[in-house]
């Protein structure tokens, strides 16, 4: 009857408050039956679970496949970290311009290359969040939607007058944007009214589809990097946390929430806050404009790092690395149930590029971003276990919310009817991070050494076994989830 039957589990589901034992019955890739007892004999094969906890495959909103290196060979190497860490749907984002596949032109042209590179070589199910760049990428929002099933979209608001890294970059050089068009908050305001046209047009679709803010505003980062390098006390971390402050993304937020309320754009992501003032503004906004439904989003790093922790200029990420104050007004939100899901913003940054060759230590020349989506189960549960978040909690901020945001319904519980995309994981097991262990291509975590509990040690995609143990099984097989999906 069955394909295969997990036999012996906890079971963490989404929007419940127990763990309950349970065997999980899969057939054709999707739960088919789940119960306290399920004959074995019922199925061709068994997996015996040993009573280890069972969460919904991880839905990793926030990943950067292909930024620092070719989409094929990321797509491999990070996909399969994310195995390891109980991911099964990998979110990414991706635009024209510089990184990624470093070359501008129309969406319809250029989305089918990345998928085309993308195709046999994800090990987990995965799909795109689009950045439109160019004035006439707007007029493409439809096409995108309808034929290749993007539902969420982003907007950088530092990029405008800033680069990747920290510095100031021409913006024609960096975006590729052609003469006498401009990344501003102009253009911002057309692409809500872009993305409400369409949710207008596809009206079935309207829920799932949604746009994301990167909330920095450049003039703010420009002056007080220039002030934070002329005076000079400040280095590493905490230097470049003050050259683009915690207030920066306050005033980005604001704007945001101002131009969503103008243009009628429902459904606004703000992504990886960082600090008690973005959390802050976010809520305001929130109380503001009540008929817009915002969702927030924190990253794992944000959670679990400050800008003095020993891992240095690896941890450099935008926005960055900000106090231990403001990682534990993070906490405490995430407690009151105001942040919505937790991600990694994985951007796999190689050791040997990571920083600069002759100036190790100098924080303005250092890359942003680093990996980190195979600690994500563990990290989260690691640190949220002593403070007293659920595991059902859980399951919400790692899985179902995520994918009820991003048009993935048939994503992020474990129920009938469901994709069988399920992690095991053993609570009573520590490990020592090691960099070493990962398949990413990175060579560094930015968690290295740390003791995390709750180790990950079976990771099943559509039902089928992708990771066991320290090790990746089979070929790729990840699908691209044309969404709703």
């Amino acid at each position: 009857m069955y394909d295969l039957i997990i036999n012996n589990v906890k079971l963490v589901r989404p929007n419940t408050q127990t763990v309950s034992q349970a065997d999980i019955a899969i057939k054709d890739g999707k739960v088919a039956l789940v119960a306290p007892a399920i004959e074995k004999g019922l199925a061709a094969a068994v997996y015996e679970g040993r009573g280890y906890l069972a969460f919904p495959g991880l839905v990793d909103a926030h990943m950067h496949t292909g930024i620092y290196n070719p989409l094929e060979e990321d797509a491999v190497s990070e996909s399969r970290a994310a195995a390891m860490g109980g991911v099964t749907t990998s979110l990414n984002y991706m635009r024209t311009g510089k990184y990624y596949l470093n070359k501008t032109g129309p969406y319809a042209e250029f989305f089918p290359e990345v998928l085309q590179l993308s195709k046999d070589n994800f090990y987990v199910d995965y799909a795109y969040h689009i950045a439109p760049i160019r004035y006439s990428h707007i007029d493409e929002i439809d096409l995108l939607v309808e034929k290749h099933g993007v539902t969420s979209f982003k907007i950088f608001m530092f990029y405008g007058n800033y680069g990747l890294h920290g510095n100031s970059t021409a913006q024609q050089d960096f975006l590729m944007t052609p003469d006498g068009e401009y990344y501003d908050y102009a253009h911002f305001e057309f692409i809500m009214r872009g993305v409400k046209k369409t949710m207008e047009r596809f009206p079935e679709k309207a829920a799932h589809i949604s746009l994301g803010l990167h909330c920095e505003t450049a003039e703010i980062m420009r002056a007080y990097t220039s002030l934070v390098q002329k005076n000079g006390d400040l280095s590493g971390l905490r230097a470049y946390s003050a050259a683009r402050p915690p207030h920066s993304e306050g005033l980005a937020i604001f704007i945001a929430s101002y131009l969503a309320h103008e243009t009628e754009c429902a459904n606004i992501n703000l992504l990886h806050l960082t600090s008690a003032k973005a959390v802050d503004a976010a809520m305001m906004m929130q109380t503001a404009f009540p008929h817009i439904n915002f969702k927030r989003e924190v990253t794992l790093a944000h959670l679990l790092l400050d800008y003095d922790c020993a891992c240095g200029l690896n941890a450099k990420v935008n926005p960055p690395i900000r106090s231990r104050e403001d990682v534990e007004y993070l906490w405490e939100h995430l407690h009151r149930g105001n942040i919505d899901w937790v991600c990694s913003d994985h951007a796999c940054c190689k050791a040997e590029f990571k920083t600069d060759a002759h100036e190790k230590e100098n924080v303005w020349l250092a890359k942003s971003g680093f990996g980190g989506t195979e600690m994500l189960l563990s990290g989260l549960y690691t640190e949220g276990s002593k403070r007293g978040l659920s595991l059902n909690r859980m399951a919400e901020l790692l899985s179902w919310n995520p994918a009820q945001r991003f048009g993935l319904p048939g994503k992020g519980d474990i129920a009938p009817g469901y994709d069988a995309d399920i992690v095991l994981m053993n609570p009573d097991e520590s490990f020592v991070v090691d960099s070493g262990l990962s398949p990413s291509t990175q060579g560094y975590s930015v968690f290295e050494g740390s003791t995390f509990s709750g180790a990950v040690k079976a990771t099943f995609l559509r039902g089928g076994l992708v990771y066991e143990n320290g090790n990746i099984i089979g070929a790729a097989r990840g699908q691209y989830l044309h969404r709703p999906y």
